[in-house]
């Protein structure tokens, strides 16, 4: 999977799912990345890749073909009104709820949304409340 330039956090260096419908992935992962404004790398016969997280299906040879357990994702958002089109949108493409979108109790502020992927992951969005970022991401190019 060559990707060109690469973004990159502090933690992770990427997960990856395997996924049992890849076109099914594709709708909703495609539409909750438009709601946070997070593009698309790449995609090929049997892979899609947004920054660190790579989706494959099961014959994948890059993510070696077993199915993954259930898992929880939570990506970031700008702002509450990006939680809540996160929601919008993955309810729209195949997501079901799993805590719309509002106050949760891990700290003042914490807003945030989930749901169930078509696999059954636990993906989310969340806002921490006001901030200011030193850079969008880390620019690696090789």
């Amino acid at each position: 999977m060559a990707t060109g330039t690469r973004h990159r956090g502090r933690l992770i260096d990427h997960i990856g799912l395997v996924v049992r419908d890849l076109a099914a992935s594709k709708a909703f992962y495609g539409a909750v990345f438009e709601a946070l404004e997070i593009p698309v790398g790449g995609s090929d016969e049997h892979n899609f890749w947004a920054d660190e997280l790579f989706i494959g299906s099961s014959d994948s040879n890059d993510v070696e073909g077993q199915l993954t357990g259930r898992h929880h994702l939570a990506f970031q958002a700008r702002d509450r009104a990006m939680v809540d089109a996160f929601h919008r949108a993955a309810m729209a493409h195949g997501g079901r709820d799993n805590g719309a979108p509002g106050e949760r109790s891990c700290h003042p502020g914490d807003y945030a949304a989930f749901v169930l992927d078509p696999d059954g992951n636990n993906i989310g969005a969340v806002f921490h409340g006001e901030s200011v970022r030193s850079a969008d991401s880390v620019r690696i190019s090789r």
